[in-house]
């Protein structure tokens, strides 16, 4: 049997809505990826956001928790958020995995009028351009870029002749400015470890199903959770 049901959990979705999806590794997921989640669904005005946990990263050798342990941990920290689902959709689904994959599940799901968003850091905007089949997803998705405070504006521009300039106009459109969030999952890993991690890091029932199933390489003679 398989240990993914391959639907989207919390959300009811139709044709007429605004959807963001966020797709991540979310090792663990934390309140920086929540706080985020919230801002641009306000930004953007959307009704639902759903988090997208990926079977494994392409810029990543391994994940440091499986499938099943970082699908749990999204479920306990979006308890309570409205408009806020998750998806298995990416852990059910074979390797290759790509972005376009997941979209036209989503497409096929909501029909051509709703309104799809597709979530990137303006650090993925350095290879955007080699992504799979790119073009065809630009056009069953607006990308919306996330640009963190503090730092300059990328330069979509660039992208010029290489996009048609429609598609490079929406990306210029759609992208949003991000809070300041001082918080990766790479530094929680390694805090939890040492056993140094904030508290405010990580949700409560997260920080207790880390614990609970000594994940990260969590030493339960710890006691700062």
């Amino acid at each position: 049997m398989s240990k993914f049901n391959d639907f989207s959990e919390g959300i009811v979705m139709d044709n007429r809505q605004k959807i963001i999806l966020f797709g991540g590794s979310f090792d663990p997921i934390h309140t920086g990826h929540l706080r985020v989640a919230q801002h641009t669904q306000q930004a953007l005005d959307a009704q639902q956001l759903i988090f997208i946990p990926a079977r494994r990263s392409p810029h990543k050798r391994r994940l440091e928790a499986d499938g099943v342990h970082r699908l749990a941990m999204i479920r306990l920290a979006i308890v309570g958020l409205a408009g806020i689902g998750v998806s298995d959709c990416e852990l059910c689904r074979p390797e290759p995995s790509y972005t376009l994959d997941t979209v036209r599940i989503f497409r096929r799901q909501v029909g051509p009028e709703a309104v799809l968003f597709w979530l990137i850091g303006a650090d993925q905007l350095e290879d955007f351009d080699k992504w799979y089949r790119v073009s065809e997803l630009l056009e069953n998705c607006r990308v919306c870029v996330m640009m963190r405070a503090g730092y300059p504006r990328p330069d979509i521009r660039r992208f010029s002749g290489v996009f048609s300039d429609a598609q490079i106009a929406r990306l210029e459109k759609d992208a949003i400015h991000t809070p300041e969030i001082p918080l990766s999952s790479t530094d929680i890993r390694r805090q939890l470890a040492c056993g140094h991690v904030l508290p405010e890091a990580l949700p409560p029932a997260v920080a207790a199903y880390i614990k609970e199933h000594r994940l990260y390489g969590f030493d339960a003679r710890l006691t700062f959770l």
